[in-house]
């Protein structure tokens, strides 16, 4: 396919709303379960019941307002409007603990204050999800569709697939080193004004795509328009690349609300001696710094190479190594090992990530982007968002009590169990049924606009 270019006014916003939408998600998929278990001594099954809650919240939240910026014919109003109100209730989890409900409710017992925290924590994560999904998931999502074409997708998801990694390191580092040092809520209060002032600057280089118009027809038809049995028809295509990756996510879903406590309650992580090792090796830090542009490069190399000779014949190896690394996750006792087993999953999920999201937005029709982000977000995010953690739970529920750090003691003296490795095995399980859709799409033309695609069915 012939290769176009993408503005610079364009690459900075994408890097501007990508980079901080993706900081303010990797706390909020991260260190809000680790916030919500360590400092507020709630359970798994908490997290569990925060992370669906929130899932199902930017599901319904994308489908709205997905379909409403469509009928506006507008992105940029959502998306800045969005990010700073997305950063204002990021700032309002630094005003919830144990002890500020207690002064509210001072006749409160122990246990009725605990409960009434926990659900502060999984309502304001609804609420801040409705703002980060209103603005990232469905307007600013829909407005990368509309200012790229299949010509500069994969440059443009190599991207999009980076600014993750990078917000995961400066998160696990960062943020981990600063609650530990500061505490949770002046990192809560950091994130939300760096998140705030993005919305801010996006006010003034931000601009839609001139070809973004008003959709007509009702406002209801827009919601539902995605789930249409003929519209599913006329984008089969685009259903199996949703497919596949909801049990991609899914897999993703079984470990990383729980992998952070993972690494630190059973491989014993502590994220200050982390930093104080890179500080005190300089060559382990120069090396580690070579690695990440090393891996940098080759992300942005693989992209450009999918929009040179296609998506679909990096899709089996990606899934085939997506599997394999959690499964090599599950025998390792130290962080070392993991790490590395762990970093064969990551090489098959960014291959896959950019994989898939080009293509997905090769396969959408363009005049109806807005309405396709609820259904997106439908496979990518409620789906595996349910079932995942849930999987997760309830293995960690079974198997906890067959290992000695199985439990933990919480800063309240309360035993919970704890997570433990055979969530990798389930995962690496999970990961592995992605092959069934991606058998189907193997072979296929990743890069055929709406039109050819029914044209492709009338002939068949």
């Amino acid at each position: 396919m012939e290769r176009t270019s993408v503005s610079k006014r364009i690459w900075f916003n994408i890097l501007l709303f990508g980079f901080m939408g993706q900081l303010a998600w990797n706390v909020e998929n991260v260190y809000f379960n680790t916030f919500l278990f360590n400092k507020i001594g709630g359970t798994t099954r908490d997290i569990n019941l925060m992370v669906a809650a929130s899932a199902a919240t930017a599901v319904l939240t994308t489908f709205i307002m997905g379909a409403f910026s469509d009928r506006r014919g507008r992105r940029k109003p959502f998306v800045c409007a969005g990010y700073i109100l997305w950063g204002i209730t990021v700032t309002v989890f630094g005003f919830i603990s144990r002890e500020n409900t207690a002064k509210l409710f001072p006749a409160a017992a122990p246990a009725a204050v605990l409960a009434i925290t926990v659900s502060a924590v999984i309502v304001m994560d609804c609420v801040m999800t409705f703002m980060g999904s209103t603005c990232n998931d469905a307007a600013f999502n829909a407005w990368i569709t509309d200012v790229t074409d299949a010509g500069n997708r994969g440059a443009v998801e190599s991207v999009n697939a980076i600014l993750p990694v990078a917000a995961t390191l400066l998160v696990t580092v960062g943020f981990g080193a600063g609650a530990s040092a500061l505490g949770y809520s002046v990192c809560f209060f950091i994130l939300g004004a760096v998140v705030i002032l993005a919305g801010i600057v996006g006010l003034f280089t931000l601009k839609d795509a001139p070809r973004t118009a008003p959709s007509d027809g009702s406002y209801l038809s827009e919601l539902v328009y995605g789930l249409r049995p003929s519209v599913i028809r006329e984008n089969r295509r685009l259903y199996l690349l949703f497919s596949a990756q909801s049990l991609a996510n899914i897999a993703m879903q079984v470990v990383v609300p729980f992998i952070f406590i993972y690494l630190q309650h059973y491989l014993g992580f502590d994220f200050n001696s982390a930093v104080g090792v890179l500080t005190e090796k300089p060559l382990l830090t120069a090396a580690a710094a070579v690695g990440v542009v090393v891996f940098v490069l080759a992300v942005l190399f693989f992209g450009r190479l999918t929009d040179r000779v296609g998506r679909g014949v990096f899709l089996l190896p990606a899934v085939i190594l997506q599997a394999a690394g959690l499964a090599l996750a599950f025998p390792m006792k130290n962080i070392f090992s993991f790490a590395a087993g762990f970093a064969v999953y990551g090489l098959g999920a960014m291959a896959f990530g950019v994989v898939m999201s080009a293509a997905v937005r090769d396969a959408t029709p363009p005049d109806r982007v807005g309405a396709f982000q609820g259904v997106r977000m439908l496979f990518n995010v409620l789906l595996p968002m349910v079932i995942g953690p849930a999987v997760g739970s309830a293995v960690i529920e079974r198997f906890a009590s067959l290992h000695a750090l199985g439990t933990y003691v919480n800063d309240y003296g309360e035993s919970v169990a704890s997570p433990v490795p055979e969530i990798f095995l389930a995962a690496a399980a999970v990961a592995a049924l992605a092959l069934i859709p991606v058998l189907f799409l193997r072979g296929k033309r990743f890069a055929e606009n709406t039109e050819a695609e029914k044209e492709n069915a009338v002939s068949e």
